[in-house]
């Protein structure tokens, strides 16, 4: 995980400001590097600046790569943030992942057209959540995108007049910002514009190259085609059902990729070895991955299971009409509730691993003291439901809390930790693959099938506009990296490729099992992992299982009302 930005301008850039260095640093603490350039008109009366800024959290190889990466043959620079796990299907292992994409990137230097053929293929051979600027000084040319999934953050800023054009990981508080959208690599031809400075205006210039040059019709976000055959008159979703072994395989795989080889982190003051954290629900989609993380992850780490809850005015309110209150809110909230529970049956099931359970617990006061830092990391993003959702993320990936290592140690005596894992593992993908949703149920209800594949598909082809830039911002602020395992691309594939009667089984609700027919594969896999409770656990929206859901109002407010943006806050 990183922290980029980048400004190509026509006329002098000034520092970059206190605020958004701080912001930066923050997302990559390891190191800060900036890069210059400067490029002249062929009149040779103006100059081209561009500046590039990188901080780094380092993850990948054994040392810290110092970005922005800047290659030897012709000067080309990369400012990188993310993770390539694969290219062209191979594995990058044991070495720093951002240094072989440069190498890929700058190592064919024939024809113009050529080279950039070469580079858009090498990007489009990476699986893994990334977002990147790069700079080819062989052609003049800057390219920059997030990957087909937008897994990670990446921001543009056009200047009024159109001379310049700023891209970020993070918004600079004073000035406004829109996400690069995840559908393409783009492309800005500078030395195109160098031989005529008149027309040098960047709100004209962007090239679209699509990520999947001859896409199928039922193709998603670039990855895989969408299975749109409808089930057979009799078929039926259970235990011996080859799909669910095809299924632990699969998030296995994606597994693998994003547990091992972590680095131990800096300046650890704990006894405990824990380089990876889940944000811990208690939920079906976590806690498959905890269960599964235990099969991969060294047997003398440990695992923190981060579960947060809130204290909300309008929950309190009702609970004091009640003629018996419960005597702590934040134990009474849904989410603390299945998180212990999902804890137990964790240790129950894998009882050589050190599990620690981290119990967060925020009061009103403190998430009033970090909203405007909250509201202005989520930015573009500026609904209701857009803070409910940051504000659980936000306190989860800062991991301070109460810390449980017994499954019977609920009082609060517990000594309060910080959770010294930078790799975070989120369940976020499980419910829009799977069919896990309410409104998937109520689109098989209103349209069986065809209907509910309409729905399916268009919940991953968007997945990123709506989420994941607004997630990595609010969590990567802690220097902390999520990683979403049902997000691996191969998991993708295999996800929108399956038939959807054998994912969700909504034609046959009524199952001997109780289990539900939503994401019933996962279920029936979390099932036979010994995780009987959580198999059979109901769908909770983060918001509602945390408390955050409208915090500050009274009466009835829509999830989507926008929220003003707050003054730039102070570092």
């Amino acid at each position: 995980m990183c922290g980029i930005h980048a400004v190509i301008s026509t006329v002098a850039i000034p520092d970059i400001s206190p605020e958004l260095r701080h912001l930066l640093s923050n997302r990559g603490p390891d190191y800060y590097g900036q890069v210059c350039r400067e490029l002249p008109f062929e009149n040779g009366d103006s100059t081209v600046h561009l500046n590039f800024t990188s901080t780094v959290l380092a993850l990948r190889g054994d040392h810290v790569a110092k970005q922005p990466l800047e290659s030897s043959p012709n000067g080309s620079i990369l400012c990188w943030n993310g993770e390539a796990w694969k290219m062209n299907g191979q594995p990058i292992s044991g070495k720093n992942d951002a240094e072989f994409v440069l190498a890929k990137l700058d190592s064919y230097s024939s024809d113009l057209e050529a080279r950039q053929s070469h580079i858009l293929n090498t990007l489009r051979q990476i699986d893994g959540p990334f977002a990147f600027v790069f700079y080819d000084a062989y052609s003049k040319s800057l390219f920059f995108a997030r990957d087909r999934l937008g897994r990670r953050s990446l921001l543009f800023n056009l200047a009024e007049d159109g001379n310049s054009i700023s891209f970020s990981s993070i918004a600079d508080p004073a000035t406004d910002w829109k996400e690069v959208q995840a559908d393409a690599i783009y492309s800005i031809n500078l030395n195109t514009h160098l031989a005529t400075p008149k027309a040098f205006k960047f709100d004209t210039c962007f090239i679209k190259h699509d990520w999947v040059l001859f896409a199928s019709d039922h193709m998603v976000s670039g990855i895989g085609s969408f299975n749109v055959t409808l089930p057979p008159p009799e078929h039926k979703l259970d235990f011996d059902s080859p799909s669910v072994e095809i299924l632990k395989y699969q998030l296995c795989e994606s597994l693998k990729l994003r547990v091992s080889d972590i680095p131990e982190p800096p300046h650890t003051l704990t006894d405990a070895d824990v380089r990876v954290a889940v944000l811990f629900s208690g939920g079906l989609d976590c806690t498959m991955l905890a269960r599964l993380a235990h099969e991969f992850i060294p047997a003398n780490q440990g695992i923190d299971l981060i579960n947060v809850a809130f204290e909300n005015p309008r929950q309190v309110a009702i609970y004091k009409k009640r003629p018996d209150p419960p005597p702590d809110i934040y134990e009474a909230c849904p989410d603390r509730e299945t998180g212990r529970k999902a804890f137990a049956e964790l240790k129950s099931t894998c009882p050589d691993r050190y599990w620690r359970f981290i119990a967060v617990n925020v009061t009103f006061e403190e998430a009033m003291k970090h909203r405007p830092r909250v509201v202005s990391l989520m930015y573009p993003h500026e609904t209701e439901m857009d803070l409910s959702i940051a504000f659980a993320l936000y306190f989860s990936a800062r991991g301070i809390g109460y810390s449980y290592i017994d499954k019977t140690e609920w009082k609060q005596t517990a000594p309060t930790v910080t959770s010294p894992a930078r790799v975070l593992l989120s369940g976020l993908g499980a419910d829009e693959l799977f069919g896990g949703y309410s409104r998937h149920e109520a689109a098989f209800r209103n349209g069986q099938y065809p209907r509910l594949i309409d729905e399916l598909k268009l919940d991953i082809g968007r997945i990123g506009q709506r989420n994941l830039g607004r997630d990595d911002r609010v969590m990567a602020h802690w220097g902390k990296e999520v990683r979403f395992p049902y997000l691996d691309e191969e998991f993708v594939r295999f996800a929108v490729g399956s038939p959807v009667w054998e994912k969700c089984d909504f034609q046959n609700p009524f199952h001997p099992a109780v289990i539900d027919p939503a994401k019933r594969i996962m279920r029936l896999l979390a099932d036979k992992l010994g995780l009987p409770r959580t198999a059979r656990e109901k769908k909770r929206a983060i918001q509602f299982g945390s408390r955050t859901a409208m915090m500050e109002t009274t009466g009835r407010h829509r999830g989507t009302q926008i929220i003003a943006r707050p003054e730039p806050v102070k570092c």
